[in-house]
């Protein structure tokens, strides 16, 4: 068949399709992407030509920021469990390279996105082209080359003959399971309009069966040994629960043992927060409750988790001199971490096998009193009445009183993520979408919107701060052109609170984080600014509602619910409002020697701290 290069991706990622458990599903949904000389007349006219002939069906989306349609990507793609993924094109030069952001956020998270890149002249005769990197270390290297390490997958299709080779080996990754994350193909602008005779066979209809690895008995039966003679034991579920829909095999696991299940931020909702067995999220933003029976456990259980420095509390959560780890992770690379006893296997298939190999073994539930104490704490958080500006603990109570049992709530960066994780009641195993990998300034709106073109049926909240809000909103826009209704709550503090409450800790003053007019000593301590993002969000052709109080602000995610089309609730908050404490630590260095008395108190705390920090050989 004869195709451009362009044409030919097209029309081969239309009829590429996944597979679990007898479920098929588009592995393909769509094509993100922004226009530019790169790419115009190559993807953009195959796509056109697949829009108006429908010989492929691979629905574009025009995004409004590079980085930003990357986000929508693994919104959506972490929606679907990683079962179905979205393509993103873009130009050369500044176009592409804007989305390594967003490339580095797919791959630490672990999410499935493909990036198509255009990339400078293979035949060279023009060069240097427009926005192209001139290096004289070699003339096959351009800007693309910063996809690499960022990348799961990465490859430059120099001549078409090389393109079904690149086609396949993005399919491989796309589809694992254990090894997954951004997929970059890089596209020779000149390549793209080039026309090849392609094998047929190349289009049929392909499906990528999606495995569930299952453990070997023996590993299991010796996990099952180990976990026998511990007394406190604690369970920590993580992504890898959600992803593999394993929601219910935990539920009876956990009923059946009586152990305790603490969640991370991907595993939220893994369990629903009133499960007799849940005991909130651990770690640094955790729950009190959590992270005690985390200093006391002698045998954790991490399910479907990779052991960030939050979930550990940088290696301070976990405090019993003879604790030991028996992992359940479907990659052996995460499956040994923190020296391990390791089941490789999907967290479905591993947890039914491994309550089977337990034998009816069951440990006391005596965490439950703790656990209703601090439900009592978070409904006083909820509604600390505190003033003259609201507290952020109330807005989040308001929203999550505002979301169904169904509805999404998106967050990424900034105090919201440990506030949320501390307090937020997920009843879903997909209502809590925070992206705390890596923790992105920027992704809420965008990801969000990924969110709700994977499932329009429910409702999804952005909550975003304002310091977020002004790093990447342009996705208002392609929400109000799609017809893809979004629920914004911006909550703006006058600059970046968590950074500020950071600052604060460790002895820096809140430098540098507040959005303030310099004042005569040239500090930004003056007056706070005049900057309206309500107006901002309207201009961008969202419906607005701006709320002073919290009993504004619940009349109007009332009325947002309500609406048909995205609308965005403004509404102004104490950036030093209170929110209980997760009793937990973070590691983040402080300055050894100082002038400021306030950096050398901050430097002794921290090194009384780090003297709980351990190595778990």
């Amino acid at each position: 068949m004869r195709l451009t290069v362009a044409q030919a991706v097209v029309r081969f990622l239309a009829n590429q399709w996944t597979e679990r458990d007898g479920e098929e599903q588009r592995s393909i949904a769509g094509c993100f992407g922004i226009f530019g000389h790169g790419n115009v007349a190559g993807v953009g006219q195959a796509l056109l030509q697949a829009q108006r002939t429908g010989e492929a069906d691979l629905p574009y989306h025009l995004a409004r920021n590079e980085q930003a349609m990357v986000h929508a990507a693994v919104g959506y793609a972490r929606m679907k469990n990683r079962l179905s993924a979205m393509a993103c094109t873009a130009s050369i030069g500044p176009g592409s390279t804007n989305m390594l952001t967003g490339a580095a956020l797919a791959t630490v998270n672990r999410i499935p996105v493909l990036l198509l890149p255009s990339d400078v002249f293979a035949t060279r005769v023009a060069a240097p082209v427009l926005q192209e990197l001139e290096s004289p270390q070699g003339y096959d290297v351009s800007v693309n080359d910063a996809f690499r390490p960022l990348s799961r997958f990465f490859d430059r299709v120099w001549r078409p003959e090389q393109l079904p080779a690149a086609l396949l080996g993005a399919m491989r990754v796309l589809t694992d399971p254990a090894d997954t994350g951004a997929v970059t193909i890089c596209l020779p602008q000149d390549v793209q309009a080039e026309a090849y005779d392609f094998p047929d066979e190349l289009f049929r209809k392909r499906v990528w069966h999606v495995t569930r690895p299952v453990a070997e008995p023996d590993f299991v039966q010796r996990a099952a040994d180990i976990m026998k003679n511990a007394r406190r034991p604690l369970l920590i579920a993580g992504g890898g629960v959600i992803y593999s829909e394993a929601s219910a095999e935990l539920d009876g696991f956990a009923r059946a043992t009586g152990i305790p299940v603490a969640d991370t931020q991907a595993g939220k909702g893994a369990l629903s927060w009133d499960h007799p067995n849940s005991v909130g999220g651990v770690g640094s933003t955790g729950t009190p409750v959590a992270n005690r029976l985390a200093r006391e456990a002698d045998v954790v259980i991490g399910v479907g988790t990779r052991y960030s420095d939050f979930t550990t509390a940088s290696r301070t959560a976990f405090q019993n001199p003879d604790v030991r780890f028996v992992n359940i992770n479907v990659a052996r690379f995460d499956a040994a971490k923190e020296s391990a006893y390791p089941i490789v296997a999907d967290a479905r298939s591993g947890l039914a096998l491994l309550q089977v190999a337990l034998g009816g073994s069951r440990w006391p539930t005596d965490y439950t009193t703790d656990v209703a104490a601090w439900q009592a704490r978070v409904d006083e958080a909820y509604g600390m009445g505190h003033g003259p500006l609201p507290a952020q603990a109330e807005v989040i109570g308001v929203v999550n009183e505002a979301a169904g049992e169904r509805d999404v709530v998106v967050q990424a960066a900034g105090s919201m993520p440990g506030d949320l994780q501390l307090l937020w009641r997920s009843r879903d195993p997909k209502q809590y979408h925070v992206e705390y990998g890596y923790s992105c300034m920027g992704f809420e709106i965008a990801g969000a919107l990924g969110i709700k073109m994977a499932d329009p049926g429910r409702e999804v909240f952005a909550l975003v701060g304002d310091g977020s809000y002004l790093m990447m909103s342009q996705e208002i826009v392609t929400s109000v052109a799609e017809g893809v209704k979004l629920i914004v709550v911006l909550v703006q503090n006058q600059g970046f609170a968590s950074i500020g409450a950071l600052s604060e800790s460790l002895g820096s003053q809140r430098f540098g984080t507040s959005y303030r007019f310099r004042s005569d000593d040239q500090d930004y301590d003056g007056a706070y600014l005049p900057v309206d993002l309500a107006a901002n969000a309207e201009s961008l052709g969202a419906s607005v509602i701006r709320c002073r109080t919290i009993a504004d602000l619940r009349d109007g995610l009332k009325r947002a619910r309500e609406a048909e089309r995205t609308t965005v609730v403004h509404i102004e908050t104490d950036p030093l409002s209170p929110v209980p404490s997760s009793e937990s630590w973070w590691d983040v260095p402080v300055s050894e020697i100082s002038e400021l008395s306030t950096t050398r108190a901050a430097r002794e705390a921290y090194e009384q701290a780090k003297r709980d920090q351990r190595l778990y050989l």
